[in-house]
Order: structure tokens, then C-alpha cells, then sequence
């Protein structure tokens, strides 16, 4: 087939590659010449396991194309996927200017019948909302013979293994309202799924709300596990042993019921912001959503806290920083624990020194350059280098290269040998054992 995807953030790059990676020919359209020209020398803009080959291998292979001209990318073709982006509003809705002002670029330049599929996270009625502004559009021009279909696809895509979230999927969501959009949608995605029964179709507000169901339902396990490994501090209970109880019940699972230092990324913070919102809307109290949300935001202090029952004066105090991604896997750090917990501490006068394997650069963007300038913020080249004469280390993204760390190395390397460990990899018998002064998220037991 051959596919127009709009859009080259993490989904319409993901979502381009893979359609191409499966033979069809796709044509990624951006806004941004300088973005686009990076992509056709090769230069991936996120960092993403296994992506830049998909791209390099599509790209030489003439399957593969990055463009800024979409009205001769859609003379091309007939399936168009939005994927731009929905950022949160100032009180918590997905904006859609950006899937709003694609859609009407769509619909000045549509010659032929056509789908429309929106790849983006976008509230329900999205698809609605999409569709009059196509029409507008045609009707402006005077076209009364084109005729076309709006599709919600949502993306289930994991940051870390999208490539094989995409490739080998567990579902594939489909929004449809037509056989021959359904006929379409299941040809494009026949070779993702030799097992039929993955592909659910259903109507397309069902699809959008899908979504948002999938990541409030996996952000509330995480905030209702933390809750409970709150609560098991308290009354000296080690949360591990409760998980690993709880857990194997098949009605719960042990997929996100891993006590930590909050949820962040893309995804969950914005998505369970926009179904409170969805909510209010309709005039609902989303009281559940309110809670998990509130729950997230506290547990992000947690690190900051557990550092000020060490030291209630940390001015001055250096602080070693392990993991600056909101999850091991990527590079992106939006809504991501470690700023939470660099921003409390370099308020309160003390100095960090941080190291990850991917993300240095991006903490960059995240905090203000003075910060670097004047030390506050040191970003090391090794996760070593980071413990050196430091007061206290604190573990926030659970790497692999931290999860078997020289704990020999830690302590002379420490001026104190104290590890906060927000994401519970270590085992605090033994670390205890070994005289460190070891604090996890709800594990802090005799």
C-alpha cells in the first residue's frame, strides 16, 4: 500500500517505519525542513531500541521517504495516518490544534476518495471533530465527489520496545464506520496479525476511548501499589512479599504492580489528565482518576522526602543521581521522576550529580543552563563517576547496568554510604548486611 503518515514525533516515525519495514511505501511528512533533512541523512531524532536500522535499511530500500510537502505525498496515496501531537492544556485537556490543523490541510488538498486515520492520543468525538473540518474544507473548494472515512487507530506502543510492540502486537484497535474502511484497515494489517483474533474492531468512539482506558487502568495499579507500599512503611511491612502475594492472583498479574517513585513519560500523566477532563465535561466526578493522579504527583516527592529525613539541611549536600529517563529503555524524560526530585533538591541548596546511559542530553533541555554552569547540576560520563564524594546516592530509573552494581566500588566512592533506591532493585537485607543505610519504597524494615 501506500501510506502518507503525518507527523514524526515517536508515533509517526515508529508507525512509518514498521508499514515500510513490512514492504509497503510510506512517505513521513513534517512541518520542520531542518527535522525532515536530518531524517533523509539518517539522524534519528528519538532514541528508540532498533529504530535507526528500520529506518536506514526502508530508507536505502526506497520504502521509506521524508518529506515537507504533504499535498504531493497524498497525490500518491489514499490512507493517510495522523500522528502529531496532543499536549495537555493548562487544565489538563488534549490539545488538537495540531490533529485539528492537519485534518484541514487534508482537506485542501484531497483529490480522491481516502481514509483518514488518527494514530494520535485524542479525547472521544476526536474523529468527529476531524472529519467536519475535512468537510469544511471540500465544501470551500467545491468538491461534492470526493468521499472519505476517519479511522481511530490508537498506539499501544511501550517507549523502549515500541519496534516490537508495533511488529508483534498483543491487539490492534481499529475505530471504523464503514466495511470499506474495515476492509482496508484489515488488508494494512493482515501481515501484523496471523492471528485474527487480535485485530478488535469497533466503532470509532469506542476505539478513542479505548485508549485512555488502557493507560488509566495500568497508571491506577501503579498508584494504587504505591499507595500500599506507603501504607507498609508504616506499619513495617515489606512490600516486595506483598506484590509477589497479590501478584499471583490471576485476576491481578505482576505487570505494574512495582512500588516506585511515580509514573511519567508521554503517555500516563497527560492521558489520565484528559479522561479527568473528558469527565468534567459530561459533568461526571472521575473521583478514582482524581485520586490516582494525586497519588502520582505525591509519590514524585517521595525521594526528595526519604533525602530529608538523612539530611534536614541539604544545603550543600552533593547527591548522586542514578537514571534521568522516566523509564530505562529511552531518552525521554517528560513528566519524569528525576526532575521532580533535581528541581526539590537544587531549591533547597544542594548539588546533583547525575548520570544516565541515554538521556544526558536531554536533561539539558529540562532544567535551566545556569544550573550547569554554576555546578548545581554535574552531568557525569561514567555512573561512577557520579558517587564520587557524594553524600547520599539515589537510584530513579532501573537501567540494567544499575541493577548488579560493585556495591564494593558504592561505599568507597560515597562519603556516606546511604542509597535511596526509588525503583526497589536492591535487596535490603543484604545491603544492610553489607553497612549501607538502605531506604526503598515501602521496604524500609528492620
Amino acid at each position: 500500500m501506500n501510506i502518507t503518515v503525518i507527523g514524526t514525533g515517536y508515533v509517526g516515525l515508529v508507525t512509518g517505519a514498521c508499514f515500510a519495514e513490512m514492504g509497503n511505501s510510506v512517505v513521513c511528512i513534517d512541518v520542520d525542513p531542518d527535522k525532515v533533512e536530518r531524517l533523509q541523512q539518517g539522524h534519528i531524532p528519538i532514541y528508540e531500541p532498533g529504530l535507526d536500522a528500520i529506518v536506514t535499511n526502508n530508507s536505502k530500500a526506497g520504502r521509506l521517504r521524508f518529506s515537507t510537502d504533504l499535498a504531493a505525498a497524498m497525490q500518491q496515496s489514499a490512507l493517510y495516518f495522523i500522528a502529531v501531537g496532543t499536549p495537555p492544556d493548562e487544565d489538563g485537556s488534549a490539545d488538537l490544534s495540531h490533529v485539528l490543523q492537519v485534518a484541514g490541510q487534508i482537506g485542501q488538498h484531497l483529490s480522491r476518495d481516502a481514509i483518514v486515520v488518527n494514530k494520535s492520543t485524542a479525547p472521544v468525538g476526536t474523529a468527529d471533530k476531524v472529519a467536519h473540518v475535512i468537510r469544511q474544507q471540500l465544501q470551500t473548494r467545491g468538491v461534492t465527489d470526493v468521499h472519505f472515512d476517519v479511522v481511530s487507530n490508537p498506539e499501544f506502543l511501550k517507549e523502549g520496545a515500541a519496534i516490537d510492540d508495533f511488529m508483534r502486537p498483543d491487539r490492534i484497535v481499529i475505530g471504523v464506520e464503514s466495511n470499506h474502511a474495515r476492509q482496508v484497515m484489515a488488508e494494512l494489517y493482515q501481515t501484523f496479525s496471523r492471528n485474527h483474533d487480535k485485530v478488535m474492531f469497533m466503532g470509532v468512539r469506542d476505539a478513542e476511548l479505548t485508549k485512555y482506558a488502557a493507560n488509566a487502568m495500568l497508571a491506577t495499579k501503579i498508584s494504587f501499589m504505591n499507595e500500599m507500599a506507603n501504607l507498609a512503611e508504616r506499619m513495617g511491612v515489606d512490600i516486595e512479599q506483598v506484590r509477589k502475594g497479590i501478584g499471583s492472583d490471576s485476576r491481578i498479574g505482576y505487570s505494574f504492580i512495582y512500588p516506585g517513585c511515580g509514573y511519567g513519560g508521554s503517555c500516563f500523566p497527560k492521558d489520565v489528565q484528559a479522561l479527568v477532563r473528558m469527565g468534567a465535561e459530561y459533568d461526571y466526578n472521575t473521583s478514582v482518576l482524581n485520586a490516582v493522579e494525586q497519588r502520582n504527583q505525591s509519590q514524585k516527592q517521595r525521594l526528595f522526602e526519604k533525602l530529608q529525613q538523612r539530611f534536614p539541611d541539604l544545603a550543600g549536600k552533593v547527591i548522586a543521581v542514578w537514571g534521568l529517563a522516566f523509564k530505562p529503555g529511552t531518552d525521554d524524560m517528560r513528566e519524569a521522576s528525576s526532575i521532580t526530585l533535581i528541581n526539590a533538591l537544587a531549591e533547597a541548596g544542594a548539588r546533583i550529580q547525575a548520570y544516565d546511559p541515554v538521556a544526558m542530553d536531554e536533561a539539558k533541555k529540562h532544567f535551566p543552563a545556569s544550573w550547569f554552569d554554576d555546578g548545581t547540576i554535574r552531568l557525569c560520563a561514567h555512573q561512577y563517576d557520579a558517587l564520587e564524594n557524594a553524600d547520599a546516592m539515589v537510584l530513579v530509573t532501573e537501567w540494567k547496568p544499575f541493577r548488579q552494581p560493585d556495591f564494593n566500588a558504592i561505599g568507597k566512592l560515597l562519603k556516606q554510604p546511604i542509597i535511596i533506591d526509588g525503583r526497589n532493585q536492591y535487596d535490603p537485607h543484604s545491603l544492610k548486611q553489607q553497612g549501607f543505610d538502605y531506604t526503598g519504597i515501602g521496604r524500609d524494615i528492620a
